[in-house]
């Protein structure tokens, strides 16, 4: 899952990524409203965390400018200011759920979760031929063998599942799954498609995951390989 987090403050951007990482989501950080806004309507983001007190736009703002270009996703907002005429504010203003802070991390993590699974499009199981993976429990099973996969691993099965049948880009699957800091001319993304291929297609006779090469890999059965 990716996360836009739309955040000024460093020392609290910097832990809520780290934190959200750590529970494998995907975090892509914003230090103001009109970036906040740019990589929101351009980027492919699962949910969004949106800081009230912002440069340039402050959070209500731009919860109202991204309603208005027709953005979807979960919006969730943060801020130093407990006051119920603020978060009517917010929530009128199209954010669909508000987090004052401080606040303990675990609740932060919880609400992120609520909000996703409400999604209309969210399923809590992905699968393909032998292939399912539990969301939610965050378990891979092939064959009905449990496979057991790092964070990442799982983060990118997830997005090759969600994209099957599609060839991604290596500088798709790094914005998806590592985020738009990370390098593209690295060669991360193989590494880790070797990895999960040793773990999830090794001592089966279809390959779940092939290579388009001069492009990219993508996800599909191995009946139409």
């Amino acid at each position: 899952m990716r996360i836009l987090l739309v955040e000024d403050e460093q020392n609290v951007a910097a832990f809520i990524k780290k934190g959200l990482e750590e529970e494998a989501f995907t975090v892509d950080v914003a230090t103001d409203g009109p970036e906040g806004l740019l990589m929101a309507t351009e980027g492919d983001f699962d949910l969004l965390i949106l800081d009230v007190m912002l440069p340039g736009m402050d959070g209500i703002a731009l919860c109202r400018a991204l309603r208005a270009k027709g953005v979807a996703r979960p919006i969730l907002m943060l801020t130093a200011v407990d006051s119920v005429e603020r978060k009517v504010e917010g929530l009128e203003g199209g954010a669909d759920d508000y987090l004052v802070k401080p606040f303990a991390f675990s609740e932060l993590v919880a609400r992120i979760r609520v909000l996703l699974r409400r999604r209309a499009d969210l399923t809590s199981e992905l699968s393909l031929d032998d292939l399912r993976v539990d969301l939610l429990a965050r378990r891979v099973y092939r064959g009905g063998k449990e496979i057991a996969l790092t964070q990442k691993e799982f983060s990118m099965l997830a997005y090759f599942l969600r994209n099957k049948g599609r060839v991604l880009s290596r500088t798709q699957i790094i914005e998806n799954v590592w985020g738009y800091d990370f390098s593209p001319g690295t060669n991360i993304v193989d590494v880790h498609v070797k990895s999960l291929r040793e773990k999830m297609d090794a001592g089966f006779a279809r390959k779940l995951i092939h290579t388009v090469r001069g492009v990219g890999y993508i996800m599909k059965s191995g009946d139409d390989a």
